[in-house]
């Protein structure tokens, strides 16, 4: 396999990864309906961000150190369970809270700057990404790679991450699943957080079942 087809060929699986559903989508949905549009592409921009990061581990070869050490992936998939739950106990407690969308909301007085940081954890915060981007690395990028291989895949993968969940949060942030999401705020609020808290406990279990 050429290097070029190699990387379109990885590109491609990480969008199928990218447009699963997980913790990622939730989270830029939610953002994007429940805060603002700016607050969506915010998170989008975080996620982006994270997948950059992974691109660059996998880049290393630092991936072969999770798969070698145990306790180093079981103690982060630990680490990333418990900021899931963390994360859903948190929209849960605020389910019921109603939400006021001022004009200085919609015209981009949001708090951007924390839901990109949102973002970008709730990426990392699960290393089953980071063994995911590992294995694609490893299995179809060739042993030694061109050197416009390491400039090239950073920021494709950027865009890939980036404009899917851009894509996501445009399409969760306008008029109509705004006004829906105020009619069922706390059901959808406390739907979300129950997915997210799955998500966190599958990682924690899935860690356990590891270390035995």
């Amino acid at each position: 396999m050429s290097p070029s087809t190699a990387v379109a060929t990885i590109l491609t699986a990480l969008l199928i990864g990218a447009m699963s559903p997980g913790p990622s989508f939730v989270i830029v949905a939610r953002n994007s309906i429940g805060l603002s549009r700016r607050d969506g592409l915010a998170t989008a921009l975080g996620m982006g961000i994270g997948g950059v990061l992974f691109s660059g581990v996998a880049l290393l070869g630092l991936y072969t150190l999770l798969a070698a050490v145990t306790w180093l992936y079981v103690s982060l998939k630990v680490a990333g369970g418990l900021y899931l739950i963390y994360l859903a106990s948190k929209i849960w407690r605020s389910a019921k809270k109603p939400l006021a969308f001022n004009q200085g909301a919609l015209n981009g007085g949001s708090n951007a700057r924390k839901s990109f940081w949102i973002g970008l954890s709730t990426q990392l915060s699960n290393p089953k990404t980071a063994i995911y981007y590992g294995s694609i690395f490893a299995a179809l990028l060739p042993q030694h790679p061109p050197l416009w291989c390491y400039f090239a895949l950073p920021p494709a993968i950027f865009m890939i991450e980036a404009g899917w969940y851009t894509v996501v949060a445009l399409c969760f942030s306008s008029k109509r699943p705004r006004e829906l999401y105020l009619r069922a705020k706390t059901w959808v609020d406390r739907v979300a957080a129950s997915a997210i808290t799955a998500l966190g406990l599958r990682l924690i279990f899935a860690a356990h079942r590891v270390g035995l």
